[in-house]
């Protein structure tokens, strides 16, 4: 596969290629550009003057060439999910339902825009305003980075692409490098969809050159950018060069709360979906598990029957229930977070091994809130961390020690315990009687301290997208 720079297909400049390995097999797959700075350059230089001439383009033209890219997709949707599997090595069935979400996103983004209407400014609000009338539009704000990472490549991409270009803005497309088939896949339809040469693009790359170049460059407006906190700190460095705004969701380490009146089976259901879907690679995962220490043996003893009960295996077979990590490398990683834990005092009740890029599910008992699991190790893997508490007020000052402050959760049969823990986690979302991990298409998705900054979700990530103009006709009345 190649890069679309303009309406070509194209090498890196340097000829410089990547691998992407299907992580269950370490089978190479494809290889794709290693694009260079040169390449960004030219890249946004041709985005730059095509979004000139789309932004002129009707949002209901707009829309109907996106309304046209769902049905290319869904036409597709088979084969699209059967490559994301095995470039990303997650079970087929949860390949298949974040292909399904494109409708969903696209559609979505298509009536927000259609409905976003501006505000006006009643007259005379002000002495001397009498006479005037103001009102305000939307403009597009140029070239939008779209940097993607490797957990829900369909899903992001979908909440940052379409939204930019029913916006106006001409997209570049930087996925990583580890799975970056599918959405090369995904901008081929997008083209043949109708949006214009230029509009789309996308460059494969190191998030070393590739990424520090797109987010360096003046004529970049937007960097929208999902990913760990220490790469989105040095893309907002980047940006602020020039003034380019910037969606960062980045790092999480949240806390799942089972208090004693809560239900342990809820807790242990939630906990499946919360912590080990897409093999716990996941930013919103329940990561931290604070258990009341009057339900932590039955949490425990639940959680250890149903992880039995579940099948890990080939992610291209429909049984198996959970597939690998990304890469070998990802999963030595979490291995080695898992083996420090356990040098620090906790203890394995069920999992702790690899093979290859496989990691069992496991369960890390007795951790205790100075182990730096309590903190800021974020573990991205399918490892439960429990640290027993005994107060809810304990409970919530070990959620909140943590730098980072994407999500967080509480299960309690207590509405009031509920509310005053909801109000009191310092994160950008809280379920009650569900796990962290709840991302709706449409909620504002987006953390606190360092978790990002902005939100993402068909709520605001239109208004993200665009810049308000304030038109003023001055003394035009009687």
């Amino acid at each position: 596969m190649k890069n679309l720079i303009g309406n070509e297909w194209v090498d890196a400049s340097d000829g410089s290629t990547v691998d992407v390995v299907n992580p269950a097999t370490n089978e190479v797959i494809a290889s794709v550009p290693n694009a260079t700075k040169e390449d960004v350059d030219k890249a946004v230089k041709i985005a730059a003057e095509a979004q000139k001439t789309w932004e002129k383009i009707s949002i209901y033209e707009r829309g109907r060439i996106l309304e046209k890219y769902i049905d290319l997709v869904e036409a597709n949707a088979d084969s699209l999910a059967s490559l994301l599997s095995a470039e990303t090595g997650k079970p087929i069935k949860e390949a298949k339902a974040e292909i399904g979400n494109i409708r969903m996103f696209v559609s979505a983004y298509v009536e927000r825009a259609k409905h976003l209407y501006g505000i006006h400014i009643p007259e005379g609000q002000e002495p001397g305003q009498e006479k005037s009338i103001q009102f305000t539009t939307r403009a597009p704000l140029g070239v939008v980075a779209c940097i993607i990472p490797f957990n829900f490549p369909s899903d992001l991409f979908h909440q940052k692409v379409p939204s930019a270009l029913i916006m106006g803005n001409a997209v570049i497309v930087k996925p990583s490098t580890v799975n970056p088939l599918t959405l090369i896949k995904l901008v081929d339809l997008l083209r043949q969809a109708g949006v214009p040469a230029g509009v789309i693009e996308v460059l494969t790359g190191s998030g070393s050159v590739c990424g520090n170049a797109l987010s360096s460059h003046p004529l970049v407006h937007l960097v929208s950018l999902t990913g760990s906190t220490p790469v989105g700190i040095e893309t907002m460095k980047n940006a602020a060069s020039h003034l380019a705004h910037v969606m960062l969701e980045l790092g999480g380490n949240d806390a799942f709360i089972l208090h004693k009146d809560g239900d342990v089976d809820l807790a242990v259901n939630e906990t499946v979906w919360g912590r080990l879907y897409n093999t716990g690679q996941v930013c919103c995962a329940s990561k931290r598990f604070l258990i009341h220490k009057d339900v932590k043996q039955e949490f425990i003893t639940k959680m250890v029957e149903k992880i039995r009960s579940l099948k890990q295996g080939d992610p291209s077979d429909p049984e198996t229930d959970i597939g690998c990590l990304i890469s070998e490398k990802a999963a030595i990683e979490v291995e080695k977070q898992v083996n420090e834990t356990v040098a620090a005092g906790a203890t394995i009740v069920i999992g702790g091994h690899r093979n290859g890029a496989f990691y069992e599910p496991t369960i890390l008992d007795n951790v205790t809130k100075d182990m730096e699991v309590a903190k800021d190790m974020e573990i991205f893997g399918p490892v439960i961390s429990i640290i027993e508490y005994e107060d809810i007020k304990e409970a919530i000052e070990i959620a909140n020690q943590s730098s980072f402050g994407l999500c967080g959760n509480i299960i309690t049969r207590d509405m009031k315990t509920a509310m005053n823990v909801s109000y009191a986690l310092e994160c950008g979302a809280v379920v009650v009687n569900g796990a962290s991990f709840y991302r709706s298409a449409e909620m504002p998705f987006g953390g606190w301290k360092h978790s990002g900054i902005g939100n993402e979700g068909i709520a605001t990530t239109l208004q993200e997208m665009s810049r308000i103009k304030t038109i003023v006709l001055k003394n035009v009345l009687d």
